[in-house]
C-alpha cells in the first residue's frame, strides 16, 4: 500500500553501529528489545525463555548480570543462542569487563553507579578487545551526584549533559561503537530529554519509558513516549519496559512500529468496538482470530466489522476484510472486493483458512 504524505515519518540519520549480527542506527530498521527476567544463573531457563522471546520476534535479548556467577553463565547463555545478547551491567565494573570476555555482544552500562573514570577506561579496553558494543543507559533514578546536586532533581538537561560527558569520555578513548538512552518513569522528562540529545548527537538512540508499570498502564504510557518520539524521526532501536511477561514487551514494541506504518510483523486486526448493530459478535470473534493467528509472522491486514456502516470502507484498505451482515449474511473481501458470503457460525473458520492461504501467496 503506497505511503500518504501525512503518514510519511523522517527518521532522522545516526551512526550505524554493530549489535552482534545486528545493524542500529542509519538506514538499520528499527530493532526491538526485551530482557529476560529469569536468574542468569539458571541457565536452561534463561536459554529457553530467549527462545521464546527470540520466536515472538526479539531482534536483541538483555540479560543481567549481577555477580561473577552470572558472568560465567553468560559464557554458556551466549553459546546456545543465536540472537545478540546485550550483558546488564550495575555497580561492578569487573561484571562487564567479564561479560565481554564471556562473548557479550554489547555492554549496557549506567554511568550513575558504574563507577570512576579509570574503571570505565578498563571496561572499554575490554569492549574494543572482543568487538563488543556499549549502551550508556543514563537513568532518572541514578544520575551521578555531581549532575543531580547541579540540578537538584532529574530533568532533561540533566540527563543530556550526563549523556554528553559520557559520550565526549568514549570519544576521548577512541571508542565509537555504542548507543544512548536518557529514560525517566516520566513521558515528558523522557521525550524532551531525547529530543534535546537527538539534537546535540548523532549516535544511535536506545528508546523506553523506564519502569512504566504492568501491562496496562505501562503499555499506554510507552506507546505515548515512544510512538511519541518514533513520529518525529527519533530513535533506532527500543525496548517496552513491562511489569509483565517480557513477551508482552515485544508484541507490544511490534504494535507501536505497525500503527506508525514503520515495521510490521504478524497480523494487524482492524476491528470495531461492536454496537446494537453488531450482526455476528465482534469481541469474541476478535479475540478468537489473535489467538488462531498469533503464529503468523509475516505482515498481513484483517479489518473485523460488525456492520455495513464502515465495513466495506475498511475492507477497501486490508488484504482481508468481513463485515457483518443482516440474517446472517456477512461478506468477506479480498484485497478490497466482496468474494463470498459467510454465516456467522463458520466466520472463524473461513477466516483463518483465508488468511493461511494469503500468507502462502504472500511468501510465493
Amino acid at each position: 500500500m503506497e505511503i500518504r504524505p501525512y503518514r510519511k515519518i523522517i527518521r532522522k540519520k545516526t551512526k550505524k553501529i554493530k549489535v552482534g549480527n545486528i545493524s542500529v542506527g542509519g538506514d538499520s530498521p528499527i530493532s526491538v528489545q526485551s530482557m529476560t527476567n529469569t536468574l542468569t544463573t539458571d541457565t536452561k531457563a534463561t536459554i529457553k525463555q530467549i527462545g521464546e522471546l527470540q520466536e515472538a520476534g526479539a531482534d536483541i535479548v538483555r540479560v543481567s548480570c549481577p555477580d561473577e556467577d552470572s558472568t560465567k553463565a553468560l559464557k554458556n547463555i551466549v553459546k546456545e543462542t543465536n540472537i545478540p545478547i546485550v550483558a546488564d551491567i550495575h555497580f561492578h565494573y569487573k561484571r562487564a569487563i567479564e561479560s565481554a570476555k564471556s562473548g557479550a555482544s554489547c555492554l549496557r552500562i549506567n554511568p550513575g553507579n558504574i563507577g570512576s573514570n579509570e574503571r570505565i577506561k578498563d571496561v572499554i579496553k575490554a569492549a574494543k578487545d572482543h568487538d563488543c558494543a556499549i549502551r550508556v543507559g543514563v537513568n532518572a533514578g541514578s544520575l551521578e551526584k555531581n549532575i543531580l546536586e547541579k540540578y537538584k532533581e532529574p530533568c532533561p538537561e540533566a540527563l543530556v549533559e550526563s549523556a554528553n560527558y559520557n559520550i565526549k569520555f568514549l570519544e576521548d578513548n577512541d571508542f565509537f561503537n555504542f548507543k544512548i538512552s536518557v529514560k525517566s518513569s516520566d513521558v515528558f522528562l523522557t521525550m524532551k530529554a531525547y529530543e534535546i540529545l537527538s539534537n546535540s548527537c548523532d549516535y544511535p538512540l536506545h528508546l523506553g519509558i523506564t519502569e512504566s508499570g504492568g501491562f496496562f498502564t505501562g503499555s499506554i504510557k510507552s506507546s505515548i513516549g515512544i510512538g511519541g518520539l518514533l513520529m518525529k524521526g527519533i530513535g533506532d532501536t527500543i525496548r517496552v519496559s513491562l511489569s509483565a511477561d517480557p513477551i508482552e514487551e515485544i508484541k507490544t514494541g511490534f504494535e507501536i512500529l505497525g500503527a506508525l506504518g514503520i515495521r510490521s510483523r504478524g497480523v494487524q486486526i482492524i476491528s470495531c468496538p461492536s454496537c446494537a448493530r453488531q450482526a455476528f459478535p465482534v469481541i469474541e470473534t476478535v479475540k478468537i482470530l489473535e489467538n488462531k493467528l498469533s503464529h503468523i509472522k509475516t505482515p498481513l491486514t484483517l479489518s473485523i466489522i460488525g456492520c455495513v456502516v464502515n465495513g466495506p470502507g475498511e475492507a477497501s484498505q486490508t488484504d482481508i476484510g468481513l463485515t457483518g451482515g443482516g440474517d446472517g449474511n456477512n461478506l468477506l473481501y479480498l484485497s478490497g472486493i466482496s468474494h463470498q458470503k459467510v454465516a456467522s457460525k463458520d466466520i472463524i473458520n473461513k477466516v483463518v483458512d483465508l488468511v493461511e492461504s494469503k500468507i502462502k501467496e504472500k511468501r510465493n
